[in-house]
């Protein structure tokens, strides 16, 4: 890695020398407001993810739920891919207000419905409420940047949301797991949709001024695309039929797997840039590393803190804790790609990125062997968060850089399209290996382990982490082709 020089310490080029005028960073007078408030929308969603993650073991425990256990996290990603697509005409047609505004709100009622919740399938689909508000947020967010701030100011932008994980980072799994153990885990679920006021009353006025409406307010606004919409419903329809297919795991099961990808084959290549799954140059390939990306880390970090409860004895609090450092150093990532000297080397710094994920991946299982120290997960995972932070950064913002003002909506919506397609897909699939090598009976271990039994599945975790790490493999390679000959 290379060592920068002393000259190289500025983040961005001096106003001056680029002929603006003071005060137009993004803490600048300019844009002050608006980037605290949409940056408080990201804390939100980081708080709550690293909170949930927590508290998600244990949630699945007490509702005799740990075969579900991957339906889960895949419930929010596969309701957020048709509302990403909504979310994408929304913005273009109306301005990114009013889709964030609902998103924020649906984000909230999810969250308790979750924490109500009597049975497992009624968190799962509190969790699939969630993705509604989740997906209208995101996309909203892209739209929100690429209208109202230049294109010198998105990469800091970008690296200010990879900042505001590092608080949630330490402080969720800490407070998430004190209030777990004390109180329940119910309590996480519930206490978190009080934080929604505050990026409301910040976020929504100052987008109002600076970037609500549509892009051209002078043309004439187009019908919603039917189509495309249509298309949205069928992938998200298509990937919950394929993971309930991996998860019953019989005959029967076949039907709705074939019933799921006939759905998803036309969705995939009405609503990702043609080219998308052959890798081919710029904004195809740019899309396909989100997803390749986004769903080989999720899916193996959503079963990190699960593997650690239930096969090393660790609380909840100190499970989540051990991702702790992530949050700090995929800040880092995204704050290094952001430096404008290392602009010409952005494709080697992703590829470099997902060789540092994938790396992590493949070390998470090695806390299955008894000799391990538990810090191993710290520290591989501190170093697949820093890779992810450059390639996540770094893809959004080649996408806005390549994309029209009037285009932000609907390529965002593809960007987070294979990002949550990803998930689903690659979840349902470790998912279903798991729940197949005993993963279903690992909730009866960890309670053995409790009485003071002995016995593990360490193999149901290894089948989710290894294939994982050579997905992710595969996205160092797609990371040399985003740029455009």
């Amino acid at each position: 890695m290379t060592v920068l020089e002393p000259r190289d310490a500025d983040v961005s080029p001096r106003i001056e020398d680029i002929g603006l005028p003071r005060g137009t960073g993004v803490l600048g007078r300019t844009y002050r407001a608006l980037s605290i408030g949409i940056v408080s929308v990201v804390f939100l969603i980081a708080f709550e993810a690293t909170a949930v993650g927590t508290a998600m073991p244990v949630a699945a425990r007490e509702l005799h739920g740990i075969p579900l256990y991957a339906f889960a996290f895949s419930a929010y990603f596969t309701t957020s891919l048709f509302a990403m697509v909504l979310s994408g005409q929304w913005a273009d047609r109306r301005g990114p207000l009013a889709p964030l505004a609902t998103g924020i709100t649906a984000f909230g009622a999810g969250l308790l419905l979750s924490g109500t919740a009597g049975t497992m399938w009624m968190f799962i689909a509190g969790r699939a409420v969630q993705g509604l508000g989740g997906g209208l947020v995101i996309v909203a967010l892209y739209v929100v940047i690429s209208r109202a701030y230049p294109e010198h100011l998105r990469p800091a932008i970008l690296a200010a949301f990879a900042a505001s994980w590092v608080i949630p980072s330490v402080v969720g799994p800490l407070a998430s797991g004190s209030v777990t153990e004390h109180l329940g885990w119910r309590w996480v679920f519930v206490g978190i949709p009080v934080l929604v006021v505050f990026p409301l009353v910040l976020a929504l006025p100052a987008i109002r001024r600076t970037a609500s409406g549509p892009a051209d307010p002078t043309a004439p606004v187009e019908p919603y695309d039917r189509r495309r919409i249509a298309l949205a419903l069928g992938i998200s329809l298509g990937a919950g039929l394929l993971q309930y297919a991996g998860q019953e795991r019989n005959w029967f099961s076949l039907l709705p797997a074939a019933a799921g990808v006939a759905l998803l084959v036309p969705a995939i290549r009405g609503l990702l840039p043609p080219g998308t799954a052959r890798a081919a140059r710029g904004l195809p390939a740019v899309v396909l590393l989100r997803g390749v990306a986004a769903g080989s880390f999720v899916a193996a970090e959503s079963f990190v803190p699960l593997m650690l409860v239930t096969q090393r004895g660790m609380s909840p609090t100190m499970a989540g804790l051990s991702l702790a450092a992530g949050g700090g150093t995929w800040a880092l990532g995204s704050y290094v790609q952001s430096r404008p000297r290392l602009e010409p080397h952005r494709e080697r710094l992703m590829a470099g990125g997902m060789v540092l994920v994938a790396a992590a991946i493949a070390a998470a299982p090695a806390v299955l062997i008894d000799g391990v120290p538990v810090w191993t997960v710290a520290v591989a995972w501190a170093l697949g968060c820093f890779g992810m932070g450059m390639v996540i950064a770094s893809t959004s913002v080649l996408l806005l850089k390549l994309s029209a003002p009037a285009e932000a909506g609907a390529n965002s919506a593809a960007l987070q399209i294979s990002d949550g397609l990803s998930n689903v897909l690659l979840l349902a699939a470790g998912g279903a290996a798991f729940a197949a090598l005993g993963g279903g009976a690992v909730g009866v271990v960890h309670e053995a382990l409790e009485a003071g039994a002995s016995g593990s599945h360490p193999g149901a975790f290894a089948v989710v982490f290894l294939p994982m790490a050579g997905v992710a493999l595969v996205g160092a390679w797609v990371a040399t082709r985003v740029r455009e000959r």
